[in-house]
């Protein structure tokens, strides 16, 4: 009996954002990647710029990925307190 072994690609790359003391911060769960900016905007176009930049290098086989992997965001927002 011959053994399956399932080649399991990420197709969507996490990451968390929140707002620092004066600008937005992305951290990626999946990779090793942090960026940083004034706007959000300006920040997504960090995202995929550094991602871009940091898997160019690398062997997308071997780190799981992809190669038309998606980005997706959860956004950490502080609730207002109210007096």
């Amino acid at each position: 009996m011959g053994v399956i072994i399932f080649n399991y690609m990420k197709h969507i790359l996490y990451f968390h954002i929140y707002k620092g003391d004066s600008q937005y911060v992305a951290e990626g769960i999946d990779v090793p990647v942090v960026t940083q900016a004034k706007t959000l905007d300006e920040l997504m176009n960090n995202v995929k710029e550094a991602v871009s930049l940091h898997l160019e290098s690398e062997d997308l086989n071997e780190l799981g990925v992809a190669p038309f992997a998606s980005i997706l965001v959860n956004m950490e927002v502080p609730l207002r307190e109210y007096a």
